[in-house]
């Protein structure tokens, strides 16, 4: 499967700073590999990146900033990352894309943590979270400021969601809480560390004393919400943990729910003044986005682009 994020000559040009008609001659030479779609050239992100990171004499002498990464030259060219896994975040930007087609924005489908570290990095400009603190009991500010020392954020709603176990129909097995998954008839399915779900979990099990080691299962990881469930479904495991909407999208699947939790956007303040960032803010603020998001069906909009703590 060819990958889905591609450039232009054109924009190719403006990331590497080098001119249209250098682009075309790399790629007549078959340095930067490169496909048609129609009469339209395209070069996948891969494809791009690795030949950045090969360190060609021709982009060492016609650009001199080419030692940054892709993520950075797009972030530079008021392009807009966007960390995070829900599809939400999806829909947030075709919003963005039809409220400006000029603007390049791109997404990320990386866990919590891993998202605010690209955001520390300068490899991201927006990063979603669902990171619950179990000393506190609360949501995404304590990671913050854990792993953006010293940074000027912004943390934003995006929605609420409830998180709670993937079960088998009928809940055969009488699953009810966190304990029960350390019962010796039951068998787990995780979520990959880094994850806000993950997260949760551990977190859990800390303040309720569980060791992990006691849970069949727990070793056993997927990398989304949707990938958890149909291991439900299938019979793989008994017990998930995740969104209440990744349950409504997978047949032969009960949900328990557990906990509300807040889904929130974090970005440096200062981005704030900038046309791309406001463009998201305004998005966030409209009926439109919200009337749709809502009618997708497990999520709450109600405190959806308000700002929830500034750090």
């Amino acid at each position: 499967m060819r990958d889905p994020l591609s450039y232009s000559p054109e924009e190719i040009g403006k990331l590497l700073k080098i001119s249209r008609s250098t682009v075309y001659e790399l790629l007549k030479r078959g340095e930067i590999p490169s496909y048609r779609v129609g009469k339209k050239i395209r070069v996948s992100q891969t494809d791009l990146q690795a030949y950045m990171h090969a360190g060609s004499p021709a982009t060492k002498t016609t650009a001199p900033s080419i030692q940054v990464s892709l993520e950075k030259l797009i972030i530079e060219n008021q392009g807009l990352i966007i960390c995070g896994q829900d599809i939400v975040l999806d829909v947030l930007t075709r919003y963005l894309e039809k409220r400006n087609p000029s603007l390049r924005s791109l997404r990320s489908y990386v866990g919590s943590i891993d998202g605010l570290l690209s955001l520390y990095r300068g490899t991201a400009s927006v990063s979603a979270v669902h990171l619950w603190d179990g000393e506190t009991g609360e949501y995404n500010i304590p990671y913050v400021r854990r792993l953006l020392p010293g940074q000027r954020t912004v943390i934003i709603n995006l929605v609420y969601r409830t998180q709670g176990f993937y079960i088998a129909p009928g809940n055969p097995k009488a699953i009810k809480d966190w304990s029960d998954l350390s019962r010796a008839d039951i068998s787990f399915v995780n979520r990959d560390k880094g994850s806000g779900v993950r997260v949760l979990l551990d977190e859990s099990l800390r303040n309720l004393n569980i060791d992990s080691r006691t849970i069949k299962g727990y070793e056993h990881e997927e990398m989304s919400h949707i990938a958890v469930a149909s291991a439900v479904a299938r019979g793989i495991a008994d017990v998930g943990l995740g969104s209440e909407k990744a349950a409504l999208q997978v047949p032969k699947v009960d949900f328990i729910p557990l906990k509300k939790e807040r889904y929130d956007l974090v970005l440096y303040k200062n981005d704030l003044e900038k046309s791309n960032f406001q463009t998201l803010l305004s998005i966030l603020r409209s009926d439109e986005f919200k009337e749709e998001i809502k009618g997708m069906g497990g999520y709450d909009t109600s405190k959806m682009g308000e700002v929830m703590g500034q750090l």
